[in-house]
């Protein structure tokens, strides 16, 4: 198992060491490889970045707990992702092509064609308190898998994702970032297929699956437990809430990125095809293995549900194949960490310096800066994986996707509006949040609510103030 472990990792490293060999030592290759990527690179390193250690750890684990009622959850988001690469990908790209942009933040404040610099701090700053804490979620996950299957302390799997990671950012940027997903993407959807397929097996065929599955009191119900509402009225709201969540990958930076590497605007369709054929596969595999898992574990008094994949995975395979399986979890959690990483130091270094750098070694030292900072966070973190990254996540959708909204419409907002309609998108989201109104709804659904409401306040006044002014 070891071995085999071991093995995989090495591949991974060696696969992002080698893309040293095409770095041009620029700002702009390291960050974006100077706009190169081919479509069906950018597509597979997009599913390994948002399908992450929150995928093989977290909604496998939020299946297990929950039972049939989480493929509202898959439908949701993937749905809402859907919606918005049809309003928001492609004209990410030509903003970034049309701008110069090398950042998410850049692009964002420089998309009217001025330079609106406090815009352009603020989300960075935004930017950097969520990805870091997202960063260390995923090496927070490593930790968990090889807690459980290698017995390490809980320290260990963090530290040797976090030292993987910062070896390959180093040697070529986002580059290496997503020569790695690719292979990663890879490796990640076979090791689901070949556990949901071993389960299946091992159970009998797929109708006993079944006869198993639906003796679990009420783990086959749609409705989902634990929300405010039962019946279809608690679907509903369960779907529309993590349909905005799929919606607020457009305020992801460090999935949102990979498409600002796209070599050509045209390439979009194709790797949207990609993207989205793999992320249904394994989005679909994940929530069966969730629920497989429950047969195999029945004790959920103390069992962490989290760690429901690496338990399984020693349950039912070979030692070798374990160790595919924990290499799968590892790339997960590394894909998505280091284009997390490498969005925070494109923060610090383009964003919120007043003296640009093209210095590649300050880059490179600021992203394992960086990469201690959120391995410190990850060792002291109380909280689940599912939890931090869906924190994460809907501050990043709440505070972005309101803005990016307004100006894929063709609007042109202030940069006192921009910045109004960021902080209030984000405290809309924490407070539904603080006051446990998620129960009801996800919080990023009033977030971006609250942000756009902001923004119809900023065109209203200025509706009725530009007569007047006229006038005087």
């Amino acid at each position: 198992m070891i071995i085999s472990f071991c093995a995989f990792l090495f591949a991974f490293v060696v696969v992002g060491l080698l893309s040293y060999r095409k770095s041009q030592f620029t700002k702009k290759d390291y960050y974006l490889a100077s706009s190169s990527v081919a479509p069906s690179l950018v597509g597979l390193s997009a599913v390994a970045t948002n399908n992450s250690g929150y995928m093989f750890i977290g909604v496998i684990g939020y299946t297990y707990s929950t039972g049939l009622a989480a493929i509202w959850l898959m439908i949701g988001w993937i749905f809402g992702d859907f919606l918005a690469s049809l309003t928001i990908y492609s004209r990410l790209r030509k903003a970034a092509g049309r701008t110069g942009a090398m950042s998410y933040s850049h692009v964002l404040s420089a998309w009217q064609g001025r330079n609106q610099a406090h815009l352009q701090k603020i989300i960075a700053l935004v930017s950097l308190a969520f990805l870091l804490t997202y960063a260390s979620a995923q090496l927070l996950a490593g930790s968990k898998a090889l807690h459980v299957l290698l017995d390490w302390p809980t320290w260990a799997g963090a530290v040797v994702g976090a030292i993987m990671v910062a070896l390959y950012c180093v040697a070529g940027g986002i580059r290496a970032s997503i020569w790695t997903d690719a292979a990663q993407s890879v490796v990640m959807i076979f090791a689901m297929a070949l556990l949901l397929v071993m389960a299946v097996v091992e159970l009998g065929g797929v109708p006993q699956t079944l006869n198993s599955l639906h003796s679990i009191d009420g783990f086959m119900q749609l409705a989902p437990k634990g929300t405010a509402f039962d019946g279809i009225s608690g679907i509903v709201l369960f779907f529309v809430g993590w349909t905005v969540a799929g919606f607020s990958v457009a305020g992801q930076p460090h999935v949102m990125v990979r498409f600002m590497t796209l070599d050509n605007n045209q390439n979009m369709l194709k790797a949207k095809s990609w993207y989205y054929l793999w992320f249904i596969a394994f989005y679909c595999m994940a929530t069966a293995v969730g629920m497989l898992a429950r047969v195999y574990i029945a004790d959920t008094g103390s069992f962490d549900a989290e760690l429901a994949l690496p338990t399984m995975a020693q349950q039912l395979l070979p030692p070798v194949l374990v160790g595919l399986i924990l290499a799968g979890i590892f790339a997960a959690t590394m894909s998505t960490a280091d284009s997390l990483l490498l969005s925070c130091s494109a923060a610090i270094t383009h964003d919120l310096l007043k003296s640009k750098t093209e210095s590649t070694m300050l880059l490179k030292a600021t992203t394992v800066l960086l990469t201690v900072v959120a391995l410190g966070i990850a060792l002291s973190a109380n909280d689940s994986v599912f939890n931090l990254v869906i924190m994460a996540w809907s501050g990043l959708g709440s505070a972005f996707v309101p803005l990016l909204l307004v100006l894929c419409l063709g609007a042109k907002p202030s940069q006192a509006a921009s910045i109004t309609m960021l902080i209030a998108g984000f405290l809309g989201a924490y407070v539904w949040r603080h006051l446990g109104w998620n129960s009801y709804v996800y919080e990023g659904l009033p977030g971006i609510v609250v942000g756009l409401l902001t923004w119809a306040c900023f065109s209203g006044y200025n509706l009725i103030a530009t007569p007047k002014l006229r006038h005087d």
